[in-house]
């Protein structure tokens, strides 16, 4: 049996460094990644997410929580600047879901 090729979207530097890693250390890698991925996938709680977005109940195989939300477009001259959510844009639909530590939103299109 040969060694296995990596997949060509690992980072170089992963690809040349896992496999000079002992069997001890491969099965650390392999319970860290698991743990990293199932933290990535769960649900974000309610009280993580911004104030004024609704989740979405959706049959989605996908990280993280959907979720409505109303946003505003940048320019502070328009009435989207204001506080009041019934000025703002939307609402849209965005995934909130935590990657490299921090929470993140992903753009999903209009419900």
């Amino acid at each position: 049996m040969s060694q296995p090729e990596p997949p060509a979207s690992l980072p170089r530097y992963l690809a040349e460094g896992i496999p000079k890693q002992n069997v001890e250390t491969l099965h650390d890698v392999r319970e860290y990644v698991d743990a990293l991925i199932e933290y990535r996938e769960e649900p974000v709680d309610a009280d993580e997410l911004p104030d004024a977005v609704e989740p979405v109940d959706r049959d989605d195989d996908e990280m993280g929580t959907i979720v409505k939300e109303k946003v505003k477009c940048g320019d502070e001259t328009y009435n989207c600047a204001s506080e009041n959510l019934s000025d703002m844009y939307g609402p849209y639909l965005y995934r909130y879901y935590r990657e490299g530590g921090k929470l993140t939103s992903e753009y999903l299109g209009k419900p």
